[in-house]
C-alpha cells in the first residue's frame, strides 16, 4: 500500500515527525506545499484522487481565524469598494497569468464538449459560446448584455457570428483593456464594447438578451434578489436571460467545508453565493423570474479544468519566472483538485434559461423557436445550426433569421 511519503518530501522536520506515518489535515498539507515545507514529488493528480488514504478533513485553528476575519466580513458587507478591491486583486494580477492556463480564448468559465477526446479547449469554448447564443435565440441586431464578461470573448463572438450589438461589463481593468483591444482588432468596435463597471452601475437601458456566466457567485448571498431584480429591469419584457453558475451541493460533507475555505482564501475571495439550484431558483423567483430550462454541465467543467491544468503545467517555467514558485503551486493544486471536485459532486455547474414571469409573455417561443437549442435537442443525429455550413456573411445558419 502506498504511503504519503511516496508522493511528498517533508522539508520541515516537525511536520515529518508528526505526519509522515499518519493522516495529515488537508489544509495543513496544502499550506505546507504552498510555503515550501513540503514538496510534491509524486503524481499530484494521483495523490489527490487517493487523498482519503492520506489526509483528514479536520478544521484547523487557522480556518476559524480566517473565517472570522475574512469570509464573514466579506459576505456581510459586499460594498462596491470592497468588491472592486477583491476583483482587481485577483483578475488584474496579469493577463499572462490567466492565459497560461485558460489558453488563447481567455474564457474563465466551463466550456462545452461534444467530443472530449478530440476537441481542443478552444473548440469547446467556442461550442459553449455558440450554445449560449442559441439558447438565448439571439438574432441579428439584438442588444446583448454580458454581466461579468471577463476578457470579452463572448461579446466579441456574439457580435461577429450572430450579428448582435453586444456590451460586456467587468470590474477588472486588465480584462477591459484586452477585451476592447481584441474587439478593435476584429473591426467590431461599432458593434461591441467592454465597460469597466460594477454591475450595480450598469447604465439603465433595455436589452433584448442578457447573459451572465459564473459571475453571480461574486454578487453575494445578501445581494442575490436585488441582483436578479436589476437584471429583470434591464431586460425587455419579451427577452431572455441565461445564467451559468457553479454551486455547492446541498448538505456539506467535511471536504466541502475545507474546499470552501481553500477557494475563499486563495482563489475566489468574496464569492459566497455558490449555492445549490433550490436556493438559487428561490432568489430568482422572488425577483420575478420564470425558469424555462436548466442543464447540468458539471462534467463539461471536469474536461475544461483538466485542460486548464495541463496548460498550467506546460507553462510552469514561464509562471515561475514571472510570478514565482508559490503562485505556481497554488494554481497547480487548485486546478488539479478542481478536476476531482467536478466529478464527485462536491460542486456542480448549471446553465439556466429564464424569462420574466409575466402573464402576457409569449411562451410559444419554445415551440416556434426556429431550431434554437434547448434541453433534449442534442439527441443522436442532431446537428445544431452552428455545426452546419455557415451563411455567406459568416454567421451560423439560422442565427440571424
Amino acid at each position: 500500500m502506498r504511503k504519503l511519503t511516496d508522493y511528498v518530501v517533508f522539508n520541515d522536520r516537525k511536520l515529518a515527525a508528526k505526519y509522515a506515518t499518519r493522516r495529515i489535515p488537508m489544509a495543513t498539507l496544502y499550506e505546507a506545499y504552498f510555503d515550501g515545507a513540503v514538496d510534491i514529488t509524486g503524481d499530484l493528480c494521483e495523490l489527490l484522487r487517493d487523498r482519503n488514504l492520506y489526509v483528514s478533513w479536520s478544521l484547523t485553528p487557522e480556518h476559524f481565524r480566517w473565517a472570522a476575519t475574512h469570509f464573514l466580513p466579506e459576505a456581510v458587507i459586499h460594498t462596491k469598494a470592497q468588491d472592486r478591491r477583491i476583483v482587481r486583486e485577483h483578475y488584474d494580477r496579469g493577463n499572462d497569468f490567466f492565459e497560461w492556463f485558460l489558453g488563447e480564448r481567455m474564457v474563465y468559465t466551463s466550456a462545452f464538449f461534444t467530443e472530449p477526446d478530440r476537441e481542443t479547449l478552444e473548440q469547446a469554448q467556442d461550442n459553449k459560446i455558440r450554445l449560449v447564443c442559441e439558447k438565448l435565440q439571439l438574432q441579428r441586431g439584438e442588444r446583448l448584455l454580458d454581466i461579468g464578461c471577463g476578457w470579452g470573448t463572448l461579446a466579441l463572438q456574439a457580435a461577429r457570428d450572430f450579428g448582435a450589438d453586444t456590451t460586456g461589463v467587468t470590474l477588472a481593468e486588465r480584462q477591459t483593456e484586452l477585451g476592447n483591444a481584441r474587439i478593435r482588432e476584429a473591426g467590431l468596435s461599432d458593434q461591441a464594447r467592454i465597460l469597466c463597471k460594477d454591475y450595480r452601475d450598469i447604465p439603465y437601458t433595455r436589452y433584448d438578451k442578457i447573459v451572465s456566466l459564473e459571475m453571480v457567485e461574486h454578487v453575494g448571498v445578501k445581494n442575490l434578489v436585488s441582483f436578479y431584480e436589476q437584471v429583470r429591469d434591464l431586460l425587455a419584457d419579451d427577452g431572455l436571460f441565461l445564467l451559468q453558475w457553479t454551486g455547492l451541493r446541498r448538505g456539506f460533507r467535511p471536504e466541502d467545508l475545507i474546499w470552501i475555505m481553500f477557494m475563499g482564501k486563495y482563489v475566489f475571495p468574496g464569492a459566497d453565493a455558490s449555492l445549490p439550484p433550490s436556493s438559487m431558483l428561490t432568489a430568482m423567483e422572488k425577483a420575478g423570474w420564470e425558469t424555462h430550462s436548466m442543464e447540468n454541465v458539471t462534467t463539461h467543467y471536469h474536461y475544461t479544468i483538466k485542460k486548464w491544468h495541463e496548460n498550467w503545467v506546460s507553462n510552469r517555467e514561464a509562471v515561475l519566472r514571472t510570478y514565482g514558485e508559490r503562485w505556481y503551486r497554488i494554481w497547480n493544486l487548485f486546478l488539479a483538485w478542481s478536476t476531482i471536485i467536478a466529478t464527485q459532486g462536491n460542486a456542480a455547474c448549471f446553465q439556466t434559461v429564464l424569462c420574466k414571469n409575466l402573464d402576457h409573455y409569449d411562451r410559444t417561443r419554445w415551440v416556434k423557436r426556429k431550431g434554437a437549442v434547448i434541453l433534449g435537442d442534442r439527441a443522436k443525429g442532431y446537428a445544431p445550426a452552428w455545426a452546419e455550413s455557415r451563411a455567406g456573411n459568416g454567421a451560423p445558419v439560422g442565427a440571424a433569421e
